[in-house]
């Protein structure tokens, strides 16, 4: 070989290693931060490199700045707190998705004045025919006025255009132009609810759930919807609103008028476009009460668990399983404005064939269950289907089990299941309270479930009834207080941050099979993770629940930027339409 010829060889030779080099380096470096692996209480780094989505390395600055290449970006961190990507457990966020840019959020209003002033401007720039909604995420408590509005308030703000406000699972409000343009009369009657009638026996917009809140849900779905165009739009701004809330993973508990496959048509258009940037998995809920089994034998020839629809994430918009309704009869509504419910007497003759179906067929389960009487009959049925058709290790949970006892806990726990856990006493504390006396024992019971060494994610139960806000349910695990400030757990039980943040990512990342992917800042977990103003673990308590995120990276993009991270932003459409509430007022209302 000549030396012209080795002189080749050898430039080809390092180009090869220079090439291999270039694969091996990261896409993305985060340096100069407080990063919070989670992989244990106290364990930090200064920096981490990401590669394909997932993160590559974690280390001090020094030891991942040496992987940078000339095509490695870089984002200093700033000293800025660095933690996982947020997870709820327990979120409707399909939906939700659908109808968002059509509902004014009250979430995180302090004042009633202000609320109502909103509804004001709201309906000024609303164009006739269309309704304005306040849909969930809210209570009197968070107001400095502590009390609802007044049907007069509400026809005094908005009295030529319908408005239908909707508060937790025992009333709606409708005023006068409301009540016309849906014919409510007199005559007007609720299997479940009751249309209130004033003096001269006409009614006066106040709706009542007894107990069950369908004469709510039937009177919102005779609102006008978007359009599909601006349903795309919807969903993507709420998206990012919940990416700005730091959220990079929801589970879908489904939901009433949620059917599959029609309302999940716009989310899995935009997921198999790469556009949903809050990785989701969602179970199915089944819609007629009778029909439930038909509904499953349905849906098992359609689709399967882990099929994944997103064109860029790997779990980016996954089919989970079946719940949290598997059947109607089993649902004991959580209205603690009315007493405890009692399911009826053929809820086990309906729910068990529905579990032989799912577990036969390897389908995870979810199934609601509010108190612990419920949740007795709802472990008998599933204890019984599990000695001929076993369970043998099929991912399944309860969702809420606020009341759940010692002895069931003990029962869930033998049968391999975990417990979904949201702050619905942050909305409704003082509610139960003044139904049932003031409590002692925690609800849920969250450090007894961690003791036992149960499965426990954290979530909102968002957006109907709950916020869809992340933080106030993190802030309510490490304070034990509503959003009122009522103390409703003893000092014992409230969570540490680290706890608390921890069934916030790699808890509720159980949920969905994925405790060994998610939740941690560690080589081979996805790159899923957030930014924050301030450190989570050091600022005042009270200000948790208005955190959100400086910048938000899914699967190993930045997805949501702001203040200095703001020239990282990607672009987002306009919202649509254009007179929505979110153009002018956003979300969660958390500035």
């Amino acid at each position: 070989m000549t030396l012209n010829q080795l002189a080749v060889a050898a430039a080809l030779a390092c180009a090869g290693m220079a090439q291999a080099a270039d694969t091996a380096a990261p896409d993305l470096i985060i340096s100069n931060g407080k990063i919070a692996t989670m992989t244990r209480e106290g364990a930090f780094a200064q920096a981490l490199a990401i590669k394909d989505g997932k993160i590559q390395a974690v280390g001090s600055n020094a030891k991942i700045l040496k992987l940078k290449a000339a095509n490695t970006q870089l984002i200093d961190a700033g000293g800025k707190t660095v933690i996982p990507g947020l997870n709820d457990s327990h979120l409707h966020i399909i939906r939700e998705g659908l109808n968002y840019n059509a509902e004014l959020r009250w979430d995180g209003v302090t004042s009633l004045k202000k609320a109502l002033q909103m509804l004001k401007e709201q309906a000024a720039r609303t164009p006739d025919g269309a309704w304005i909604k306040v849909v969930g995420g809210w209570n009197e408590f968070q107001f400095e006025e502590k009390r609802l509005p007044t049907l007069a308030e509400i026809n005094e703000a908005v009295p030529d255009k319908p408005v239908f406000i909707l508060y937790l699972y025992g009333l709606g409000f409708l005023n006068q132009k409301g009540i016309a343009t849906l014919g409510y009369n007199a005559d007007t009657k609720f299997k479940d609810g009751v249309v209130e009638l004033g003096a001269d026996g006409k009614p006066t917009g106040l709706l009542i759930a007894k107990p069950n809140a369908m004469i709510l849900y039937t009177t919102l779905g005779k609102t006008n919807v978007l359009p599909r165009e601006q349903q795309l739009n919807s969903t993507q701004q709420y998206y990012t609103e919940l990416n700005r809330l730091g959220l990079t993973s929801a589970i879908d508990a489904g939901g009433g008028g949620q059917a599959y496959p029609d309302d999940y048509a716009v989310s899995l258009e935009l997921a198999k476009s790469g556009k949903l940037t809050v990785r989701t998995s969602y179970y199915l809920f089944a819609q007629k009460p009778g029909k439930e089994l038909e509904d499953y034998q349905r849906w098992l020839t359609m689709t399967k668990p882990d099929r994944n629809d997103h064109l860029f994430y790997a779990n980016g918009y996954n089919t989970e399983g079946g719940g949290e309704n598997l059947v109607w009869s089993a649902a004991d509504f959580e209205n603690f404005l009315e007493p405890r419910p009692d399911m009826p007497q053929q809820m086990e003759s309906e729910l068990e064939p529905v579990l032989r179906l799912l577990i036969k067929n390897r389908w995870p389960f979810r199934i609601h269950a509010t108190y612990d009487e419920s949740i007795d009959r709802d472990l008998a049925v599933i204890e019984k289907v599990n000695k001929d058709t076993p369970l043998n290790g099929l991912r399944w949970f309860f969702d809420h089990a606020e009341t759940i006892s010692d002895k069931q806990l003990a029962r869930v726990k033998a049968l391999g299941g975990g417990i979904a856990v949201q702050n619905r006493m942050y909305f409704q504390g003082e509610l139960y309270w003044k139904q049932y006396g003031e409590q002692t024992r925690q609800m849920p019971p969250i450090k007894k479930m961690l003791e036992m060494k149960i499965p426990v994610g954290l979530g909102t139960d968002g957006t109907r009834v709950s916020s869809y806000a992340p933080w106030p349910s993190i802030y309510w695990a490490v304070t034990g207080k509503t959003a009122g400030g009522l103390r409703v757990w003893q000092p014992k039980d409230v969570l540490s941050r680290y706890q608390a943040l921890k069934l916030m990512t790699q808890g509720s990342a159980w949920m969905s099979g994925e405790e060994k992917l998610k939740g941690t800042l560690a080589a081979g977990q996805y790159a899923d993770l957030l930014i924050l103003p301030q450190d989570y673990f050091s600022m005042a308590a009270e200000q948790i629940k208005n955190l959100e995120s400086s910048l938000t990276i899914v699967n190993g993009k930045v997805v949501y930027a702001a203040r200095e991270f703001k020239q990282y932003a990607p672009a987002l459409p306009e919202v649509q339409p254009d007179w929505s509430p979110v153009k002018y007022y956003g979300g969660y209302q958390n500035k």
